[in-house]
C-alpha cells in the first residue's frame, strides 16, 4: 500500500531555513529596538507569521503597526531565501525525488507566505531539475492556517483525495497538530522543538535512508 498524496510542510522539514529564520527574527527584533533569542525562536516555531509578530510586539515598544512589522520580517526573509544557497533536510530531496518518479502527487503546506513560498519552490525546482509540487498551499491563503486543520485539508480536497489518504511530514508542534487534527497519516520530524506524543502521529529522527513505502507501512504499523 501507498498514499495517494505526500504533503509536505517547508521550513524545517524540507528545507533548513530556520536559522535563516532565527537570522530575519534578529534583524527585526534590533529594528524594532528588541532582541531574539532561540528560546523566543522555539516559542514561536511553525508559526503562524501573525503570532509571530504579535509575539515580537509584545516584546517591545515600537510605533510599527503589525502590518508594518510583518512587512519588515517577510522582506528580510525573502532577502535571505533568495541570496543564501538551498539546504535540504536530511533525506528530504531524495524522498521528494522519489516521490515524483512514483509519479504520486504532492502538495507543499506551510504557514509561510507566498512570497516566501515562491522563493524556496524556485530553488527546489531548480534543484531537482523539475516541478517538485503539484500544488502549494500558503498561511495567507487560507482562512485558518495552522494549528487549525484546514490547510491540510484543503489540499488533500484540491488534489482529489481524503485527509486519511494522504501521508504528512511535519517538523514542528504546530504543524503536527495541524495535519493530525486534519486526519492525514502523520509522519513527524521534530527539528528544533519536541513535539509530543499524540495519537496516529508517529515520530522518526530523520528522513534520512526513508522511502514513501517504509513511512507509509511504519505508520500503518502504529
Amino acid at each position: 500500500m501507498m498514499p495517494k498524496a505526500v504533503l509536505f510542510d517547508m521550513d524545517g522539514t524540507l528545507i533548513d531555513s530556520e536559522h535563516l529564520w532565527l537570522e530575519a527574527e534578529r534583524l527585526v527584533m534590533t529594528a524594532l529596538g528588541g532582541s531574539w533569542s532561540e528560546a523566543d525562536q522555539r516559542e514561536c516555531l511553525g508559526g503562524p507569521l501573525e503570532r509571530v509578530i504579535d509575539y515580537m510586539l509584545a516584546k517591545v515598544t515600537s510605533p510599527l503597526s503589525a502590518g508594518e512589522a510583518m512587512e519588515l520580517l517577510l522582506a528580510t526573509m525573502e532577502q535571505l531565501l533568495r541570496t543564501t544557497p538551498l539546504q535540504w533536510r536530511p533525506g528530504a530531496r531524495t524522498l521528494v525525488d522519489e516521490t515524483l518518479s512514483l509519479g504520486i502527487p504532492t502538495a507543499l503546506v506551510t504557514a509561510s507566505w507566498r512570497r516566501l513560498i515562491d522563493a524556496v519552490e524556485w530553488a527546489i525546482d531548480h534543484d531537482l531539475g523539475r516541478s517538485a509540487f503539484t500544488l502549494t498551499i500558503g498561511g495567507d491563503e487560507v482562512e485558518n492556517t495552522k494549528p487549525h486543520p484546514e490547510p491540510y485539508q484543503e489540499a488533500a480536497r484540491r488534489l482529489g483525495f481524503t485527509p486519511g489518504e494522504c501521508l504528512a511530514l511535519e517538523d514542528s508542534p504546530t504543524g503536527t497538530a495541524s495535519a493530525s487534527a486534519a486526519g492525514c497519516r502523520v509522519i513527524a520530524i521534530p527539528h528544533i522543538a519536541q513535539i509530543a506524543d499524540s495519537p496516529g502521529v508517529v515520530q522518526i529522527p530523520t528522513l534520512e535512508g526513508c522511502s514513501v513505502q517504509s513511512l507509509w507501512q511504519l505508520h500503518d504499523r502504529h
